[in-house]
């Protein structure tokens, strides 16, 4: 495989990522699901934001803090960090209401503001890369697996 379809089928993997957790994001857009949804929107700004770094061959830290990525991002389009600055705000849900113990559940209308967020995020990254990589990342499944030639697993996308 050549560096540039890797690396052009990685992006794609981050992507279709970040748009499953879109999806699941709206799904879980219940009372009871609440914390799920914030959780699946600060995702899938963190994977856009991955997404975006791989592209540009940009190495980023295992984190799930949106700022740093942001920063990150930042460095490669400066103007994208601008609109990308809501979206921070997102951060704490990567870990919040992820154990008992939580202060507040959070409401549906929250929920609904963070996903109106993380769309927009996702969207400005989408529309800061070329056009092969925006129609792509809405064809195909981040998951499952595909079969490899030689009998292992490829977790990377299918187009």
């Amino acid at each position: 495989m050549s560096p540039n379809l890797f690396l052009l089928e990685e992006t794609l993997h981050w992507l279709r990522l970040a748009q499953a957790d879109l999806a699941s994001a709206e799904l879980l857009l219940t009372p009871r699901t609440a914390a799920n949804s914030l959780f699946h929107c600060q995702q899938a700004v963190e994977k856009a934001l991955k997404a975006l770094l791989v592209w540009h061959q940009r190495p980023f830290p295992k984190t799930h803090n949106l700022a740093v990525l942001r920063e990150e991002c930042a460095r490669v389009d400066p103007e994208l960090a601008a609109k990308l600055h809501p979206a921070v705000s997102l951060t704490p849900h990567a870990v919040a209401f992820r154990y008992p113990g939580e202060p507040e559940i959070p409401t549906v209308e929250d929920a609904r503001s963070a996903l109106k967020l993380a769309q927009t995020a996702v969207q400005a990254v989408l529309e800061s890369l070329p056009a092969e990589l925006r129609k792509g990342a809405d064809q195909g499944n981040a998951w499952p697996p595909t079969q490899r030639n030689d009998g292992g697993v490829d977790c990377r996308a299918t187009g």
